[in-house]
């Protein structure tokens, strides 16, 4: 799908030799953010033009830094070929339309080694000095940010009890405290099969290209395994998710049982944060298709909350927060504005 660009980007493509390109806009993610592939009729070359809102610049200057930095330990961040932040304009090389997720799609018998693949690079990142200067998110940090599923989801299905976040605020921070208080990792938050672009032309840590790391932030080494393994878009064999633990906890000398319950209370309050933020981008920015997704992030909140060292704090969710069925999804749909 063409889109027209705007004076200033045009201005930029021409500085950055790229005025001649032709131009096709890429399907977007949950951000503002919106995505063209450029491509050089006369040598085929492509690039990704990345468009920001205003305001921007900071965030650009941020996924800018991250980025430099998983190059500098031998990761795939994509090249900046040219940026002018101020703008909200930056061209990126581009890693093609191979996400990890399409290739899994495409080769169902290949996901336990793939994601074997994506498991590995959480381990070298873990192993590697982490970037300075990265904000830390742990207990502290993480708790509140669950307000989202009682602001944005609970109350706005009229089911449940949303006076309950203070006391189930006070529980995950106390369960994180206790099974996964560190935040001695870098930990890059969305990392996901989507997010993730096969490179078959690199090797090793570099055969998977990163995208979307610019919220990167100190933490526990159990996040970036979970976003992996409870992929809100996807569901992934159970024999795939054990492999991928049991690789992990046997490479970095964990103990199983601490380590399946770091898991657990991360992706709670992970899960819980999601099933809000979805609610809010279906209500507030029109996003209807990411309610869709809920039924499987809920499931994933559940197994999360078996686990029997949250036990207190799934009565308390379960009491406090209805299941996504079909009459709470009806209720936030009514809710979305019209196209």
């Amino acid at each position: 799908m063409a889109e027209t660009l705007t004076e200033t980007a045009r201005h930029f493509l021409d500085g950055a030799g790229w005025g001649g390109a032709l131009h096709e806009l890429l399907r977007g993610d949950a951000s503002a953010r919106r995505y063209l592939r450029l491509t050089r009729p006369d040598s085929g070359d492509t690039a990704i033009l990345m468009v920001c809102p205003p305001g921007s610049a900071s965030e650009m200057a941020r996924f800018a830094q991250v980025g430099a930095h998983l190059r500098a330990v031998g990761l795939s961040a994509p090249d900046i070929l040219a940026e002018a932040m101020s703008d909200g304009l930056m061209l990126l090389e581009d890693f093609g339309d191979a996400s990890m997720a399409a290739f899994v799609d495409n080769a169902p018998e290949a996901e336990q080694a793939i994601y074997l693949s994506a498991t590995k690079i959480v381990h070298y990142l873990h192993a590697v000095p982490p970037m300075e200067g990265l904000h830390p998110y742990g207990p502290a940090q993480m708790a509140p940010l669950v307000d989202l599923a009682f602001t944005d989801y609970a109350a706005a299905t009229g089911k449940g009890d949303p006076g309950a976040l203070p006391a189930i605020e006070a529980l995950l921070r106390s369960a994180l405290q206790t099974l996964a208080p560190d935040t001695d990792v870098m930990i890059l938050r969305d990392y996901h099969a989507e997010n993730l672009m096969v490179l078959p032309e690199r090797s090793g840590v570099r055969a998977l290209g990163l995208l979307d790391f610019q919220d990167a932030l100190s933490g526990h080494r159990a996040y970036d395994l979970v976003s992996l393994l409870e992929d809100a878009r996807r569901d992934i064999s159970e024999s795939t998710r054990l492999a991928c633990i049991s690789w992990y906890v046997h490479e970095n000398a964990l103990d199983p049982e601490a380590f399946e319950a770091a898991l657990a209370v991360q992706g709670a309050q992970r899960n819980l944060r999601i099933l809000g933020v979805f609610a809010r981008l279906a209500r507030a920015r029109g996003k209807p298709g990411y309610l869709d997704l809920m039924p499987r992030v809920w499931g994933h909140l559940q197994r999360d909350l078996d686990h029997p060292a949250l036990a207190d704090l799934r009565t308390a969710v379960l009491a406090a927060i209805p299941a996504p069925e079909a009459d709470v999804m009806e209720r936030l749909r009514q809710q979305c504005p019209a196209p």
